[in-house]
């Protein structure tokens, strides 16, 4: 069994910046995918980022490209999606996830976080 908990969302004005974590226990995340992804009211759950066992690849879903940027620290089973020029669009619950490969699809993920808020203001 593996637990996700996302932490560093909150409020911000649109223009600035975010750091979120996902820190992961009960597994050791090297040997995963991490993925982020999004909940805005009303909507679907959207895909924002994802890291290869590695992080040698990464995907961005094009809404966030050049804006956001996911990292992982293996060593600390801790991964990271810093968030830059964010925009009120961006406000959502980001979730945490892990998948045994890379993936855009809620599906594919094996094991979800619990969500934090962000919320950006026009």
């Amino acid at each position: 069994q593996v637990q996700l908990v996302e932490s560093g969302g909150g409020l911000v004005q649109a223009g600035g910046s975010l750091r979120l974590s996902c820190a992961a226990s009960g597994r050791t995340i090297s040997t995963y995918a991490m993925h982020w992804f999004r909940q805005a009211p009303g909507k679907e759950r959207e895909f924002v980022a994802a890291a290869g066992w590695n992080g040698a690849v990464m995907n961005y879903a094009d809404s966030v490209k050049g804006r956001f940027t996911i990292s992982r620290d293996n060593a600390k089973n801790t991964v990271y999606l810093q968030m830059n020029s964010l925009k009120p669009d961006d406000t959502a619950v980001y979730y945490c996830a892990l998948g045994r490969w890379l993936s855009y699809t809620v599906q594919a993920m094996d094991y979800w976080g619990k969500g934090t808020l962000v919320t950006v203001s026009s």
